[in-house]
């Protein structure tokens, strides 16, 4: 297999005995947007001397706004089924833990989609436990289509992410058909004892099976593929290192390597206690994990999720995060009622959505709302190229502002508004291109009058 543990161990071994000098060449080498090797990586991560640490906090903001700019793409979790045959440690969702355990109705799909339309979501991530009786591949087909369908006033679901367990390259395909964004799916942990340690039983259990997933997406067609881990099962700086090799096995056997990478922390849930685990991983810890990671796929998008605290969101999009989620809920239904039942995790960043956008319209960022890329067929290596070249930015930052604008537009106040209105008379002066600064221009009149969906 492309994850070796051993290898992955004696880098970070060798690692330890890096220089000072060498870990500013490595850093240097960063600075000019050139990735990093493995051993590169490893070194960085074992370092723990703060004029080193320093300087990946300031190159990783450094290649995060070359590349991103101050946009922060913005979407929103549905879970549709709670149903799971896994007993995994670490989950809610554990098929031991006893809860009165539901999956949504079409109708209730369309409840749920219908208060994110309210709230002015235009990006789904679409979650469910494992479980092929009561959850399969069908009813998520079902559930993305009448996602798709569903319209309420102007909103609407412009794509849906998925992150469902590992399957077939034939299910795949069905998500391929429907028209799925991204397909994401956890690694959970790359070192092979903990994670058969974690799975207790379960078609999860099957580490390989679960580690191949991409490669069946990928067969499948779909080429934009989100990976991750759980930070806290295991050594992180080993995962990190797991990450990186399998993206590198990716962009070797289908020429395109993860189009994100989130950074989901161990937290406290219903049956999960934080104590059982003692690899949790504290903030400045994680802070520098994230920094890293951009030094070595700069162009990869990151997502952190509202696990995290406001402050906590506020330091991370700074390094390196280039999407979040807003107005969250992590429960089956839980737009539809917000009460208490189990959940997953628990959430920190509890804030109504556009409280948040509206906190990161005043920390000088651009909220996007935009799904061109995926429409206009800018997925897998197409995207990257674009991304690599540094020419992604000129489609993204103008289609920001016009989603930004039109959701101002649909979900603001007045005080919004006039808010928003003032990042548009800051931020189009910012396009280099005259021809698009006035097409941007002339749109942002066309949404004023009616006109929606408007992108580059």
């Amino acid at each position: 297999m492309f994850i070796d543990k051993d290898y992955i161990e004696g880098l970070l071994e060798d690692a330890k005995t890096t220089t000072d000098d060498e870990i500013n060449k490595i850093l240097d080498k960063a600075d000019a947007f050139e990735g990093l090797t493995h051993r590169e990586v490893a070194s960085l991560l074992v370092t723990d001397k703060k004029e080193h640490t320093d300087r990946i906090f300031d190159i990783a903001g450094k290649i995060k706004e070359h590349i991103y700019g101050n946009r922060i793409v913005m979407f929103a979790p549905l879970y549709v089924s709670d149903y799971c045959i896994n007993r995994c440690k670490y989950c809610g969702y554990n098929h031991d833990h006893e809860f009165e355990r539901r999956r949504l109705t079409m109708d209730e799909v369309r409840n749920e989609v219908a208060i994110l339309e309210k709230m002015g979501h235009k990006r789904l991530a679409l979650e469910a436990g494992e479980d092929p009786k009561n959850c399969s591949i069908d009813y998520i087909v079902d559930c993305i289509r009448t996602i798709y369908d569903m319209k309420l006033d102007n909103g609407e679901i412009r794509r849906v992410n998925v992150n469902i367990a590992a399957t077939t390259v034939e299910d795949y395909k069905k998500l391929k058909e429907i028209g799925i964004g991204t397909y994401v799916l956890f690694q959970e942990t790359y070192h092979r004892p903990t994670y058969e340690e974690v799975h207790l039983s379960g078609p999860k259990k099957d580490y390989e099976y679960h580690l191949t997933a991409f490669d069946r997406a990928m067969e499948a067609g779909i080429d934009d593929v989100g990976g991750g881990v759980l930070f806290g099962l295991y050594d992180p700086y080993f995962e990190v290192l797991g990450l990186m090799l399998h993206n590198e096995h990716l962009e070797e056997e289908y020429g395109v390597g993860f189009h994100t990478i989130s950074v989901p922390r161990i937290c406290q849930a219903e049956g999960v206690a934080t104590s059982e685990f003692k690899y949790l991983v504290d903030d400045e810890t994680f802070k520098k994990i994230v920094a890293i990671i951009r030094l070595a796929v700069p162009f990869t998008g990151m997502i952190v999720s509202t696990r995290e605290s406001m402050e906590m969101r506020k330091d991370l999009i700074k390094i390196g995060i280039s999407q979040i989620s807003a107005g969250s809920t992590v429960e089956v239904g839980g737009y539809t009622a917000r009460e208490h039942s189990s959940t997953q995790f628990n959430v920190n960043d509890d804030r109504d959505a556009i409280d948040i956008i509206s906190w990161l319209i005043d920390e000088g960022l651009v909220p996007s709302f935009c799904t061109a890329c995926y429409r206009k067929g800018r997925t897998g290596d197409r995207f990257m190229s674009l991304a690599k070249s540094g020419n992604i930015k000129n489609t993204c930052h103008p289609n920001a502002l016009m989603t930004l604008w039109e959701y101002a537009l649909d979900y603001g106040d007045d005080k919004f508004k006039s808010k928003v209105e003032g990042l548009l008379k800051r931020e189009i002066p910012k396009i280099e291109d005259a021809n698009v600064r006035d097409l941007v221009s002339n749109n942002i009149e066309r949404l004023r009058c009616g006109e929606r969906d408007l992108f580059l």
